[in-house]
């Protein structure tokens, strides 16, 4: 038999779909985006064949648009997830999500003995590599590389 066997999953109306999401970010992405404390249809796969990452995850949300602090969230998880805006069935913008050039108020310190960890400050980092995803903090200098970023909530 030559048909191709396809699974499909229910198209959505209005939302957005996160795509090329590497497969080990898929639950760091939700987490950071608290996907689980919203009532929205939430569809995601993990472990799906990529020919340009090998395994990729998918994340479909209902009725949810990103600001655009939610996107640098994303972008300093990866800098791999493209996102599709969807209208009415109909795919109306697609962007890759990007490593943003600052992350104000976005990520925890990791040196314990930083300002931000002990005073109410918000945090300010520079984007050093956006490749690697290393940040640098603008108060104590401190770099931080992609594996040991810790998202604010």
């Amino acid at each position: 038999m030559d048909k191709e066997k396809k699974l499909l999953v229910s198209a959505i109306k209005d939302g957005t779909v996160i795509d090329h999401i590497p497969a080990y970010s898929l639950f760091r992405v939700i987490k950071i985006l608290e996907l689980h404390k919203i009532s929205n249809q939430i569809t995601f796969g993990g472990n799906l064949t990529s020919s340009r990452l090998g395994k990729k995850a998918v994340i479909k949300i209902s009725d949810k648009f990103f600001e655009q602090d939610e996107l640098n969230k994303i972008g300093l998880i990866t800098n791999e997830a493209n996102l599709n805006v969807i209208r009415d069935y109909k795919v109306v913008q697609k962007m890759k999500v990007e490593v943003p050039d600052k992350a104000i108020g976005l990520v925890k310190c990791i040196n314990p003995k930083c300002i931000t960890n002990h005073e109410k400050i918000t945090t300010k980092f520079t984007v050093i590599d956006k490749e690697l995803i290393t940040l640098k903090c603008d108060y104590c200098e401190k770099n931080t590389n992609h594996s040991y970023i810790k998202i604010i909530r």
